[in-house]
């Protein structure tokens, strides 16, 4: 790809050491990478030019990754969007709402990554349109399972619930505290089985086959 058509990559971690590797990785590929460390300077750069990718974190200072992704696609729908986290998981049946890839830190390889970059940028500038999700996506954070962190299916912003139900297929119920839409959404041993299955993960990774 020459540089004048290159695709055009939006990077936000506020880790810099690993925001400059991963820029690194993706410009060998061909891709040209801008960065940021916080919500607020990639809404700066995003007026700027917008690009055609944006990879994001979610733990952040000054404005999330979830503030962050709920403006983007509220005001930037066509852009594609990847979430890679390391404190949090997700269930992928639900996690169109916000982003069209996940990747979990420590769990892919710069291959699997590039390819579904490629992929995304391959269906621009019309990307699919993402699905109307009636049950709230829930994202799970891996240190705890004391509560969780929803997004309201109506303004797409996320926030805590206490995890206090026992696991059950149930649906529950929970009030947006932005919009005050009634979201449901499920906690069932799928939710635990997830968790579980990413935590022995980092030992058999070694730094020449993932990235952070």
């Amino acid at each position: 790809m020459s540089k004048d058509f290159a695709p055009r990559v939006l990077l936000v971690d506020d880790e810099p050491l690993l925001l400059e590797s991963l820029k690194a990785v993706l410009e060998i590929n061909g891709f040209v990478c801008r960065t940021a460390t916080d919500g607020f300077e990639a809404l700066r750069l995003l007026r700027e030019t917008p690009p055609d990718i944006i990879i994001s974190d979610l733990r952040m200072p000054i404005m999330s990754g979830f503030e962050l992704l709920a403006i983007i696609r509220r005001r930037f729908p066509q852009i594609a969007v990847i979430v890679i986290s390391g404190e949090f998981i997700v269930n992928l049946q639900t996690s169109g709402l916000l982003m069209n890839a996940f990747f979990q830190k420590g769990r892919y390889t710069p291959q699997e990554l590039i390819a579904t970059m490629r992929d995304l940028y391959s269906q621009s500038p019309i990307l699919p349109a993402l699905p109307k999700h009636t049950h709230a996506p829930l994202w799970i954070n891996r240190r705890s399972t004391e509560y969780l962190i929803a997004t309201c299916t109506e303004c797409l912003r996320s926030f805590p619930i206490e995890n206090d139900v026992p696991e059950t297929h149930a649906l529950q119920t929970a009030e947006c505290p932005s919009c005050g839409t009634t979201i449901t959404y499920a906690v069932d041993s799928t939710v635990l089985e997830m968790l579980a299955a990413t935590r022995p993960v980092r030992d058999k990774l070694t730094p020449e086959n993932s990235l952070p």
